[in-house]
């Protein structure tokens, strides 16, 4: 392309393809920019038609593939235990375009990162349907700006059409669907050119009346669920309650009383009595009705190869029930067989298994309240300002807050909460960022600072206008960011999975086993007449012993232990400001004996300011700052911002413009060089100077030394080649910096500290906190290479940085710890986000850690305990010298118990409190 009609002829022809939703050409940079719907057109057809236009194209794959990988999420219904999770995972991570599958028994959800060029979202769905559990899409990954709205009216094919029409017309609108059963719409837009409220008004004008739109009651679909999952359960419970009371009272009490015992032995039927005839009749409908669930997914999990939880659950009460109907068809075939049934085992089991499931159901639901209290800081209303259109108020309107657009003007009244993120246009106030930052004290705001949606307006009325709104807000990432963090599993949850992939079958065995061997024994040597029971021969003792082994051993507790804790900490570690990024980063910090701390901004408050300044010119201070402003201006360094910050201080002018700096060189973690006005300026530390060649007088190598001690960073400034004058800039140290150091080391905990700065200011600030080792004068890449030393040396090292020069050591420490995050909560870099820019959180990350890991421990300990002691008693060990076993139903109880109580012991960290320093 040589011309501006050379990128028109391209972006023409590329614009006339189907599919294409928007094209730029850039002309000097000879790419073109093209965002399409891969199911009308792909990238190849794209390159041929630039190509038929008289140019040469080619893919730029890089860019292509990390736009079209996404990550959507399912929620799943109908797993029971980490077989079930294991075996959805392992299919879908066998399907073409998916590169990682991850799923969670404790929230049943799927998090799936794939190729939208060869899997779409509902292909995934359909594949978890496939496997017999049924799937519903919660987020596809590219709709951050999806809305479903919700239609009151009748919908016919014409009013659909009009609807159509009229919103594909509005700027910024992608696709539009309607599901005429649900009446809803979803609407893919960029927020940028239109919003809900545009979307709702053009809808509903397009009806004339006829119809009225609102939000879709989402109130999270998962919620919902839950809910509709407890109710279910509840119901079976009491229904199974109705018929198995009376089989239980029929078998072990009324049997005791002799006027019922005579009335339930009565024979019907030759042998078969009044009593055996109404316990099959009554637990029928809880075997084949109520427990119908466990037959679909028993048999869901079989066709896929697979066992689980409802696999032993139907073959244990299936056994018990059809033993006990062939015992009394044959007593009432028979003058004198005498029937011995297990009806009360089969409907027994079946109530108290749903019990259990119950309660383990409502006990999950408390693991995520911390995401539905983060959720519930945002307010339900907004109050929005109109505007005429000289730019004057005129009106106010409440709307739901749900329907905040960019740009819009929220009006924040004291005591109120703030709608949407944004910034002041207008008043001033103190705001409360504790519930999002954490940061104790309110923070004051006037024109032009941000504020973030859901903290709380302490005094004065703002106007603030939305820039961030919908998932884009801080509070929507840092949701995404716990739901994800709940997702990742843990390292050691592997080891549970690899255990419950071999358990069920051989549970299985082993419960065939021991009644092959109680039944041998009988049959072989005889027991002696103390060891059965009346009425019992070898087969049916045998029977109960292989039931109960069957029953007890379901891995469900052992497939809860790490997720329902993962789950709860990365809540609890949220609600206290401490983002940690799943599994892994928790299973990180447990284990972390060394970490390495950033200076500016992590050790130090982070907001330097000029304190001193020596000049060896004669030049008018202003003059000189005009110069340094002017290189630095361009940095992001704390140091640089620092010192525009003073130097606007010589100006009365609000935006006043610097001289423009040519050549501008930024040479990380040392300094800037420009021309400005002509002159070659130099700002930076002395190893910059020197490996610059620039020779430093003697008088300010005192200087440099004098401020080094007093733990003041000294820049040097070079005019053309000479030293013209030195800024002093003091950052002061964090709050309870050494009593965090102090509590590290009470923890084992070793710290150093590695910085960019000069000698003498690391020696001085690691003196004041308490670190005895430092490192000074390092670069990006030195950071990283010194995480990677202590690592060689057998340490698991943590980093802790700002997240933006320290990425490099972030990525290559065990764990990284991104400090200050303030809003930008998607610190890619980094796994656990601190966002109160305190230190103590350092503390409170690694201690939640090993309380979490230590409570993990304990319900592997619990669950497999349970296991090896449950096992050998349900089986009969204790049988010969007591004559004690463990009825089935007995063995169900246990098993359903054994899972709430690792759920509840879970819950117990909803309980944390971070360490106190001092104590």
């Amino acid at each position: 392309m040589t011309c501006a009609a050379c990128a028109g002829s391209v972006e023409k022809a590329v614009k006339r393809l189907p599919g294409i939703h928007d094209a730029a050409v850039d002309v000097l940079g000879g790419r073109a920019q093209v965002v399409f719907y891969p199911a009308f057109v792909s990238e190849e057809k794209i390159r041929e038609t630039i190509q038929d236009v008289g140019f040469e194209a080619k893919l730029i794959d890089e860019e292509v593939k990390e736009k079209n990988i996404l990550v959507c999420r399912l929620h799943i219904k109908g797993m029971t235990c980490t077989s079930c999770a294991s075996t959805v995972e392992s299919l879908l991570q066998v399907v073409p375009g998916v590169q990682r599958a991850s799923v969670a028994l404790a929230t049943e959800e799927a998090e799936i990162c794939y190729d939208r060029r060869i899997v779409t979202a509902s292909q995934l769905t359909h594949a978890v349907e496939e496997t017999g559990f049924e799937a519903i899409l919660i987020t596809t990954g590219d709709d951050q700006s999806r809305i479903d709205l919700k239609v009151d009216g009748t919908l016919n094919e014409r009013s659909i059409m009009i609807m159509k029409s009229s919103v594909q017309a509005l700027p910024g609108v992608e696709d539009i669907k309607v599901d005429t059963e649900l009446h809803k719409i979803t609407i893919s837009y960029k927020p940028d050119q239109t919003g809900p409220r545009d979307l709702i008004e053009v809808i509903e004008s397009a009806a004339s009346g006829d119809l009225t739109v609102s939000i879709y009651p989402e109130a999270d679909g998962r919620q919902q669920h839950r809910h509709g999952e407890i109710k279910r359960y509840r119901q079976s419970f009491l229904w199974s309650l109705v018929f198995t009371i009376p089989v239980f009272l029929t078998s072990m009490v009324f049997m005791y009383i002799p006027g019922l015992k005579d009335g339930l032995e009565k024979k019907v039927i030759n042998m078969m009595s009044i009593g055996e005839l109404l316990r099959w009749i009554l637990s029928t409908p809880v075997q084949f009705v109520i427990g119908r669930k466990f037959y679909t997914g028993a048999y869901k999990a079989l066709c896929h190869g697979s066992s689980n939880m409802d696999v032993l659950i139907a073959l244990g009460t299936n056994t018990a029930y059809f033993y006990s109907v062939y015992s009394i068809l044959r007593a009432a075939s028979s003058h004198n067989y005498m029937a011995t049934d297990f009806f009360e085992t089969s409907s027994m089991l079946i109530s108290f298994i749903l019990l259990g499931k119950y309660l383990e159901i409502l006990a999950k639901g408390k693991t995520s309240e911390a995401i539905a209290k983060l959720m519930d800081l945002a307010p339900e209303t907004a109050t929005m300002l109109i505007y005429d259109h000289e730019g004057n108020v005129v009106g106010e309107k409440e709307i739901d807050s749900r329907l905040i657009q960019k740009n819009d003007v929220i009006k924040v009244v004291p005591g109120g909460k703030v709608a949407s993120d944004g910034f002041v246009i207008w008043g001033q106030s103190h705001v409360n960022e504790s519930m999002i930052t954490g940061e104790s004290r309110p923070v004051a705001k006037r024109k032009g600072d941000t504020v973030i949606g859901g903290t709380v307006n302490e005094n004065g009325v703002l106007h603030v206008r939305a820039t961030f709104v919908g998932s884009e807000s801080a509070l929507a990432q840092i949701v995404r960011l716990v739901e994800s963090a709940q997702m990742a599993k843990a390292p050691v949850q592997k080891f549970a999975d690899q255990i419950s992939r071999v358990f069920v079958p051989l549970v299985i065995v082993l419960s065939l086993l021991t009644w092959l061997a109680w039944f041998l024994a009988g049959r072989l040597h005889g027991y002696p007449n103390s060891w059965i029971p009346s009425s019992m021969d070898s087969f049916q003792l045998a029977l109960q012993f292989g039931i109960s082994v069957m029953v007890i051993a379901c891995p469900c507790a052992l497939g809860l232990a790490t997720p329902t804790a993962v789950m709860v900490a990365t809540g609890v570690g949220a609600s206290q400001g401490v983002l940690i990024k799943g599994g892994q980063a928790l299973e990180s910090a447990q284990k972390v004996d060394c970490i390495v701390f950033d200076k500016t901004g992590t050790l130090t408050i982070g907001k330097p300011v000029v304190v001193n300044t020596r000049l060896f010119k004669n030049m008018v201070l202003r003059e000189f700052y005009d110069y340094v402003a002017a290189a630095e201006v361009n940095s992001e360094h704390p140091l640089a911002k620092a010192i525009v910050e003073y130097a606007k201080k010589f100006h009365s002018e609000e935006n006043y413009v610097w001289p423009e700096a040519r050549d501008f060189i930024s040479v990380a973690g040392h300094g800037v060089k420009a021309k400005v006005s002509g002159r070659a300026v130099m700002v930076g530390n002395k190893s910059f100077m020197l490996t610059s060649g620039i020779d430093i007088p003697m008088e300010a190598l005192e200087i440099l030394t004098e401020e080094e001690e007093k733990a003041q960073t000294a820049i040097i400034v070079v005019m053309d080649q000479e030293v013209v004058g030195i800024i002093s800039v003091s950052d002061p140290i964090k709050p309870n910096a050494r009593e965090v150091i102090s509590y590290l080391k009470s923890m084992k905990v070793e710290s150093i500290m590695v910085t960019g700065d000069n000698w003498g200011t690391a020696n001085a600030i690691s003196k004041e906190v308490g670190i005895e080792n430092t490192v000074a004068e390092a670069k990006p890449e030195n950071k990283a290479e010194k995480v990677k030393e202590l690592q060689s040396a057998g340490k698991t090292v943590a980093m802790v940085g700002d997240g933006i020069n320290d990425s490099p050591a972030l990525v290559s420490a065990d764990l990284g710890l991104a400090i200050g995050a303030g809003t930008d909560v998607a610190i890619e870099a980094a796994d656990i986000v601190l966002m109160k820019s305190n230190l103590e959180d350092v503390i409170t990350a690694i201690d939640l850690s090993r309380k979490t890991f230590f409570r993990i421990r304990m319900n592997y300990v619990w669950a497999l305990g349970y296991n090896i002691i449950g096992i050998p008693i349900a089986a009969g060990v204790l049988f010969p010298s007591t004559r004690f076993r463990l009825p089935p139903w007995v063995a169900g109880a246990a098993m359903a118990a054994s899972s709430v109580s690792v759920v509840c012991w879970s819950l117990l960290l909803r309980y944390y409190k971070s360490p106190k320093l001092g104590h």
